[in-house]
């Protein structure tokens, strides 16, 4: 399994508003593509306009390609594009350990 972990900063005055486009651009264009097997969206205590999304793949490949290259894609990004104070930043890793 990947975890993509997806660090967005977004203007703070519309935390309300990215809540929910990420969370329905997540149920109607990510939770849809092959190979997704989950997520988790977190907001920054500290910093305002902060949010982490964690999505679980079964291969690096569903996302880069089979997620990233699909009209999916670009339907979930005009859902929460209009939020971003910056391009989110987007990294892949490995399961190395885990608790019980």
């Amino acid at each position: 399994m990947i975890l993509e972990l997806a660090d967005f900063q977004i203007h703070p005055q519309h935390n309300d508003a990215f809540e929910t486009a990420q969370q329905r651009g997540i149920s109607t264009c990510i939770a849809r593509a092959r190979g997704y097997e989950g997520f988790k969206f977190n907001r920054c205590i500290e910093a305002l306009g902060r949010y982490v999304l964690q999505i679980f793949w079964t291969t690096l490949k569903d996302h880069t390609v089979g997620f990233r290259e699909s009209s999916a894609f670009t339907d979930w990004r005009a859902i929460v594009g209009p939020f971003f104070a910056r391009a989110p930043l987007v990294q892949h890793f490995d399961l190395v350990a885990k608790s019980a």
